[in-house]
């Protein structure tokens, strides 16, 4: 199209110059007629000036002409597919500078329609993910064409395993703006042991608007994006492994340890509360004495037994050991023969408590001690301490045995109305053969020696 009217004035060109229609991306062109009604011959140089500057261009920028003559030059449009040329109608302007008459710059305007287009870019970030229940995922949106859009996104699953749900769901964005959309993606029951199952699905972002401008504009069609969830089990293979191996020992334990553990127990209880026989020998007196029938004196009437500086009757001065005759002499006071006993001390003691235990020998005796036994049967905790009268025997850590025995060839002597004391502090009570833990500690002390009579 060139322009029909002509201006009156000298050197001046035509007034018309046609709307033009252009697609980002593409090329369109307008023309403009330059005529010179003066005189002389006359140079117009011609420049695009106005917001499509950047992208438009005359051909030939520069024309001569004779008086009388004309001319007519192309505006070529060339806008650039980017978001910084927005859609709509963009003023155009050419202006016209003369050579010999630069005061009759003329500057003559159109409108350039320029089209939309639709262009998103998305990416999803990560594409795999690996959860009990749900996975996070990013979508970066951004908008590439000229015209605003309301985003709005669209999952596809083969099945209905999972659900979905975009924060925000619908975002609109300016030409050029970019957004994250924040994607949450959860099965509806958890894997609870075995492989790993993995969930595929597809991530659609579509433009709200004109739909069939969005079908028309090929660069709208979009290829959706591909992801995955990888549903790990909670519980993991080996813990299988492990789990069958402690109901083996679980097994074992009852069927095997726990019988022959309360049996152990059992029978060392059995053996601590039970007196100790007499050995031979010793029914007649205490240990070490003479057989008390003098058969083994020496001449002179000195028994074997009595030590070298006793008297030729066979007694002893001093509290030395017996004499031959079975019988020990010191300060008045003979030792009848004794004969073997045995007691016993039960003990049961609370949690965080001290109590203590006595066997108190009799009123006229006096009981030689050769053996003591302590029974922990339960395992329990704490501090266990023996006692003769005043002297303190042993003090033992209740968690370091179960059974405890100790001996003296010599014997302990205790005097008449003295005691034998067994004291327990307990921290912490055990847990006996039944698997139950005790309410309190129980402690058995037996002691053993010979109970004899004594005379004035």
């Amino acid at each position: 199209m060139t322009p029909s009217a002509a201006s009156s004035s000298p050197g001046a060109p035509g007034l018309d110059i046609p709307e033009a229609t252009v697609a980002p991306g593409g090329t369109a062109t307008t023309s403009l007629t330059v005529r010179n009604d003066s005189d002389i011959v006359e140079a117009y140089a011609l420049e695009v000036v106005g917001d499509c500057a950047a992208w438009a261009t005359v051909e030939p920028p520069r024309v001569s002409l004779y008086p009388g003559t004309s001319e007519t030059v192309t505006v070529r449009l060339e806008p650039p597919r980017s978001p910084e040329v927005r859609a709509g109608e963009m003023p155009l302007g050419v202006r016209v500078l003369p050579a010999e008459h630069p005061e009759a710059v003329r500057v003559l305007e159109t409108t350039v329609h320029v089209e939309e287009f639709r262009e998103l870019h998305t990416e999803l970030a990560p594409r795999r993910r690996r959860g009990w229940l749900r996975g996070r995922y990013r979508l970066a949106v951004r908008n590439q064409g000229n015209t605003p859009v309301q985003v709005g996104f669209t999952p596809g699953q083969p099945g209905e395993e999972l659900a979905f749900a975009f924060s925000p769901a619908e975002p609109k964005l300016e030409p050029g703006e970019s957004a994250e959309v924040g994607l949450r993606v959860r099965t509806g029951k958890p894997v609870w042991f075995g492989a790993p199952v993995v969930w595929p699905f597809t991530v659609d972002t579509a433009e709200s608007g004109d739909e069939e401008e969005t079908q028309r504009d090929a660069s709208a069609v979009r290829a959706p994006l591909d992801a995955e969830f990888v549903q790990i089990p909670v519980f993991p293979k080996w813990l299988l492994a492990v789990l069958a191996v402690l109901l083996a020992l679980l097994l074992a334990w009852f069927t095997l340890v726990r019988p022959a553990v309360r049996s152990a127990a059992k029978e060392a209880a059995t053996e601590a509360v039970q007196p100790r026989p007499t050995p031979p020998g010793e029914q007649g007196g205490q240990p070490g004495t003479g057989s008390g029938t003098g058969s083994g004196a020496q001449p002179g009437g000195q028994g074997t037994g009595a030590p070298s500086g006793a008297g030729g009757d066979g007694s002893s001065t001093g509290s030395g050991p017996s004499g031959g005759d079975g019988t020990s002499i010191g300060g008045g006071t003979s030792i009848g023969g004794g004969q073997q006993s045995s007691s016993t001390i039960d003990l049961q003691t609370s949690g965080g408590e001290t109590k203590a235990g006595t066997y108190r020998v009799p009123e006229g005796s006096v009981f030689g001690v050769t053996d003591i036994v302590v029974a922990n049967f339960q395992g329990d905790e704490g501090v266990l301490t023996i006692s003769f009268g005043d002297r303190k025997i042993t003090t033992i850590a209740l968690e370091t045995f179960r059974n405890q025995d100790y001996h003296w060839v010599t014997p302990i002597k205790i005097p008449e109305n003295d005691t034998v004391t067994v004291e327990v502090t307990c921290d912490k009570p055990g847990t006996p053969a039944t698997g139950r833990r005790a309410q309190g500690c129980h402690e058995v002390l037996n002691v053993s020696g010979v109970l004899s009579r004594t005379t004035r």
